[in-house]
């Protein structure tokens, strides 16, 4: 488990911190808007080349390193930095509000640092997710969802808890992003978390029926990697958080 995070990171007391973007967040989003701009002046060549190096490919892990452009390095690193690149504009306009929202509860409370390798491990969690349903797919993963979903779940294992930001006998301010979480299971039990889980779950099972997508047809992104980052940031959670229960 990481140590407790320095008072540094404090949300000053008299801000509502809900309503204002941590550093960190802005940046997350501006550089992700930067990149998705950058490719927009990329020849269709150099795009899918950028994709080739940098999107998830499952069907990498059936061919030689010889056979795709990066080697063994980008086996690795694509399990992240697939999370950086958006299908179009629609796409990334959607996962930002959703990362704006759900993804700023937990910088404030787990700092920039363990903010960004939480995101990283639940996109990993994401691919992961997606290569085990998806074997062999030679149809690229993109997006940054599978993060956020882990964002999300890692937020919903505070936000409602009694004295967090959206829960019973709130407090205010930095206080309320330093109440210790609830165990999982009863975080689970929680009837706004079970509403929301519920809610979101269909969302991404009618997501996943309908095979909506949010970009064009050589982009694909997958519900299972949604729900693998899910899980995995529910799972995470404690190994990333700063506050101890008790305390």
């Amino acid at each position: 488990m990481l140590s407790p995070i320095p008072r540094t990171h404090a949300v000053p007391a008299e801000r509502e911190p809900i309503f204002n973007a941590p550093a960190v967040v802005g940046w997350t989003l501006a550089a992700l808007a930067a990149i998705h701009i950058v490719r927009q002046f990329l020849t269709p060549a150099e795009d899918e080349h950028i994709l080739l190096l940098f999107a998830f490919l499952p069907v990498r892990y059936g061919l030689s390193p010889a056979e795709v452009p990066g080697g063994l390095a980008a086996d690795v690193w694509t399990f992240v930095t697939y999370a950086g690149l958006h299908a179009s504009f629609t796409h990334l306009i959607v996962n930002g509000v959703w990362l704006l929202a759900f993804g700023s509860p937990v910088a404030w409370r787990f700092g920039g640092t363990r903010f960004l390798l939480f995101a990283a491990a639940t996109a990993a969690a994401g691919a992961a997710a997606h290569l085990a349903s998806h074997p062999g797919a030679a149809v690229p993963l993109v997006g940054a969802s599978a993060g956020i979903s882990g964002l999300t779940a890692a937020a919903l294992r505070f936000v409602f808890h009694s004295g967090g930001p959206l829960g019973l006998l709130r407090r205010r301010g930095a206080a309320a992003f330093r109440q210790p979480a609830a165990p999982l299971m009863v975080a689970l039990r929680t009837p706004q978390v079970v509403l929301f889980v519920a809610v979101w779950f269909g969302i991404n099972l009618l997501y996943g029926v309908s095979a909506v997508g949010l970009g064009p047809v050589s982009a694909e992104i997958a519900w299972q990697a949604h729900l693998g980052g899910f899980v995995a940031g529910l799972l995470l959670f404690p190994l990333f958080d700063p506050v101890r229960r008790g305390a």
